[in-house]
């Protein structure tokens, strides 16, 4: 996938290092701990199960270059997995405090979050965001996601606020076709 300024592609092997590089960041991890690895064991783990994601379902998580270079600058991308008993598409960004505030994890989410509602219609779509994470939240919002605090929940790391796909958010005085929270 691109946009006008990256290339998002499913991440391979030689991405390790840059899984290392950023989950190993404190910065990169300050709002989710729980996410931070110490040993280069645990990113080629890392990689593994986004690569078995992959393998499972046709899509993932992608590695992020900022075009025409090849250097990773972060991680965008969804994964299934379950908020409250039901099925959801999380959205998932990290990227390397190098390059926060220039726009690039926006452009991404917004990619990835078009990618979801054209590929993956019907489907839920989530982004967890750690209420202090001030950036997170104008990410997700940017990227056409809309708070629904009903749908909060604990996470591993302590209370995650959830942003959704509008699909999923109940019409002013009804529901949603889509939300299987309605």
């Amino acid at each position: 996938m691109r946009t006008s300024r990256l290339d998002l592609r499913r991440p391979v092997e030689a991405d390790i290092d840059a899984v290392w590089r950023i989950h190993t960041d404190p910065l990169a991890c300050a709002h989710n701990p729980g996410d931070a690895i110490s040993t280069r064991d645990e990113a080629v783990e890392r990689w593994q199960s986004w690569d078995a994601h992959w393998e499972r379902n046709g899509f993932g998580y992608f590695t992020v270059r900022l075009l025409p270079h090849d250097e990773p600058l972060g991680f965008c991308g969804i994964k299934r997995m379950e908020l409250h008993g039901k099925p959801v598409l999380n959205l998932f960004y990290r990227f390397d405090p190098a390059v926060w505030g220039g726009g690039i994890a926006t452009e991404a989410a917004t990619a990835v979050v078009r990618w979801a509602e054209e590929q993956r219609p019907g489907e839920t779509l989530i982004a967890r965001v750690r209420p202090e994470n001030a950036a997170s939240i104008k990410v997700a919002e940017k990227a056409g996601l809309r708070r629904a605090p009903e749908l909060d929940a604990a996470g591993e790391d302590g209370l995650d606020w959830i942003f959704v796909n509008e699909a999923a958010l109940p019409p002013a005085g009804g529901s949603a076709r889509n939300n299987p929270y309605a």
